[in-house]
């Protein structure tokens, strides 16, 4: 299957389809409803995310279909819609982030989310450390990916 979606920075035209299959996405990945209105979470990715983060979009015919918000030093959300699971789009967001990386990344994800925990692990993530200190009280694991030189660039 050819590659027929697109990375773009983020904007804010693309606010309401993009929190809507963030939303999907992660309450399906959880098993637990969004806690913030659908008017909160928008609010947030418009006036707060895109402040602390560079966020971009995989978008197919203008369609946001995955999402990541990152900085040097960490992924902060990182959603692809269900319907598009599994076809490289996650994959493709991280090493655009990892690309433009410090060499380390962290990222958090809920310890239920078997399927992010696999693929974080499949892409060079390591277990670092647990935590519970999230909006929704749920364990969460704390990843690092840290960047390999090979021998041919070492000084």
């Amino acid at each position: 299957m050819a590659k027929d979606w697109r990375i773009i920075a983020y904007e804010k035209k693309y606010a309401l389809s993009t929190v809507s299959f963030w939303r999907e996405s992660k309450e399906t990945a959880i098993g637990q409803k969004e806690i913030h209105s659908m008017t909160e979470h928008i609010y947030f990715l418009n006036h707060m995310l895109t402040k602390q983060f560079q966020v971009d979009l995989a978008v197919l015919n203008e369609t946001p279909i995955g999402m990541i918000a990152y900085n040097e030093g960490e992924i902060n959300q990182l959603y692809v819609h269900l319907a598009h699971q599994g076809l490289g789009i996650g994959g493709a967001l991280l090493e655009h982030a990892k690309a433009r990386s410090c060499g380390r990344l962290k990222l958090y994800t809920f310890d239920v989310n078997k399927k992010a925990q696999q693929f974080y692990e499949g892409k060079g993530f390591k277990k670092i450390a647990y935590s519970s200190d999230n909006e929704e009280g749920l364990p969460a694991i704390e990843y690092e990916w840290i960047r390999c030189l090979s021998r041919g660039s070492e000084g």
